[in-house]
This record gives C-alpha cells, structure tokens and sequence, in this order.
C-alpha cells in the first residue's frame, strides 16, 4: 500500500512540471481529465477567426488545437514549464506548426512576447502554480491588447476541499474565485464574470 501511495504522489508531482517517466503518463492523462473542464471555459469568450491567443501552461497541446479551431484564420502560441509538455504539444499540433501554432517553454512570470501581442489569454488548470501571482498577472495584462480576455478555468476552486490536492502537490496553492478576483482588480484587470459550478470555475477578465 505503502509502495503504491509513493507512487501515487510521485505522479501527481508532475502535474506542475511534467518530467521523465511520470511527466509522459501524466500528459497521456491530461486530453481525459480536462477537456471538458476546457470546453466549458472556452464558451464563455467570443471568439474571433483572426485572433492571436497564448494559452499559458499548455501541456500535452489539446487546448492549443481547440484553440486552432476557435479562431481559424489566426494563431495560437502554447508555452509551458516543462519540456516534455512542449515536445508532447508540439507534436499534437504538428500540421499547423510553424504556420498558425507556435509552442515555446518559458516562465509566465517572464513570457517571451511583445505588449499587446495577443488577443486572448487562456489559462486551463495552471494558475496553482503561478508564483508569485503577482508577478505572473502583470506579465499577461502586458502581452494582451487593451480589451482583450483572460480565460481562467480551474476544477478545483475551493481551497478548503482543495487541500486534498494542495497538502499532497509541492507549489500547488488553490484559489478561492473571490481571492483570484482581487488579485486580477490588483494587476489591472476587469473582472467581466465569474461563473462557479461546485469546485469548477471560470473567471474572464479583460485588460
């Protein structure tokens, strides 16, 4: 039992940082556990065919093709902590690559793109890591154009029924959307809705 909780908490390690063995199975995993989740976020923006987004944090790329197909005649940049999430993206997204899809590793506290340069931000299941928060929202309000949307999606957003997650994953802190809201009217953001289904929220913001 002992060996297969060890195990257990290994994997989950990699859901901030996907690396090695474990960071493969957990992006194998990641198209099941959050499409859904992605899906819904995704209905609260009015998309546009020639949008530049970046969806921050953008692990195995599923969200990138969503993304693609969202805004056909634009492009989508992915960026993420982890090289094997960039390889695993990259490779979802093959046929667009160079073209419309662009995926980078890098840090949201120093993203590697010009002010204004995006239309929409996207941000699935990611921001538990963002540290300091701070820091990581002043880099998005600098890279979206002045009216553009910044898509939080989380599953888990209670903290206190979180801790389940956050007492067993290092870095992993959960936000309450009352919390995420101030932090967003801090960076410079407005707070356009909130929508909250049990644990499962959506924020959308706008610079």
């Amino acid at each position: 039992m002992d060996t297969g909780k060890n195990l257990l908490n290994g994997l989950l390690q990699n859901t901030r940082c996907p690396q090695g063995w474990g960071g493969r199975v957990m992006l194998r995993g990641m198209n099941c556990f959050h499409a859904s989740l992605a899906r819904r976020g995704m209905k609260h923006v009015p998309w546009q065919p020639a949008w530049t987004v970046l969806d921050i944090g953008c692990g195995d790329g599923a969200n990138v093709k969503g993304l693609l197909a969202k805004c056909p005649e634009g492009q989508v940049h992915g960026i993420d902590l982890s090289e094997e999430s960039v390889a695993f993206a990259r490779r979802h997204n093959a046929k667009e690559a160079g073209r419309r899809c662009f995926i980078r590793q890098g840090n949201v506290c120093a993203l590697p793109y010009e002010e204004g340069m995006f239309d929409a931000v996207t941000a699935f299941e990611t921001v538990y890591f963002w540290s300091p928060m701070s820091m990581a929202l002043k880099e998005v309000r600098r890279v979206l154009r002045r009216g553009g949307y910044f898509l939080i999606s989380l599953e888990v957003g209670d903290p206190e029924l979180g801790k389940r997650w956050s007492d067993r994953i290092e870095g992993m802190t959960v936000y309450a959307a009352e919390d995420l809201k101030r932090l967003l009217v801090d960076a410079g953001f407005s707070v356009l809705k909130i929508v909250q289904k049990k644990e499962e929220t959506h924020i959308i913001a706008c610079k």
